[in-house]
């Protein structure tokens, strides 16, 4: 029984994987679902019963998320700045970036891939924006957009490469305990 549910764990934890890429907390709903089994799958001495994963492996996965989470949030941010764009422009690319996910979410009607390009876009068009409405001029502000394009898009990567390992980790954890 315990390899049918490390099975489904596998096959959802592939489903929110997907999610990662299109901006959603796909790592977060990966690290809840491997805890709510390994809390339902609890070692029982008395009756023998192996767990299917320990503290160790939850605190790597959390902590994974954590990271995860942080390098997608401010990569757009750090874009922007390693472009030569100023605070201003870090505001406007995280605000971009949110808005511009969620609508090319609707927009644009490719599944996972629209909510990439809007984010990417929207953290362009956000920099850009707030660059020149704080007085830049029309190429440094395009050049700070474009950073933090680039950037937004690293940290979708970044995550998506935290997600990875935090789906082999529970892969390989939950058939081999």
């Amino acid at each position: 029984m315990t390899y049918l549910w490390a099975t489904l764990l596998v096959l959802l934890n592939t489903v929110w994987l997907a999610t990662v890429v299109a901006g959603l907390p796909g790592t977060w709903l990966m690290v809840v679902c491997a805890a709510l089994l390994a809390w339902w799958k609890w070692e029982d001495p008395a009756t023998g019963q192996v767990g299917m994963f320990g503290i160790a492996t939850l605190v790597t996965i959390v902590v994974l998320a954590a990271a995860g989470e942080i390098a997608e949030f401010f990569t757009g941010v750090v874009g922007a700045k390693k472009a030569g764009g100023s605070r201003r422009g870090a505001v406007g690319a995280l605000l971009g970036g949110f808005v511009g996910a969620i609508a090319a979410t609707f927009l644009i009607p490719i599944p996972i891939l629209g909510s990439l390009i809007g984010a990417c876009g929207g953290a362009c068009l956000g920099a850009w924006g707030f660059e020149l409405a704080g007085g830049r001029k029309m190429g440094e502000s395009a050049k700070s957009g474009v950073g933090a394009g680039v950037g937004t898009l690293a940290g979708r990567v970044v995550k998506l490469a935290v997600g990875i390992a935090i789906w082999l980790i529970v892969a390989v954890t939950a058939f081999w305990p």
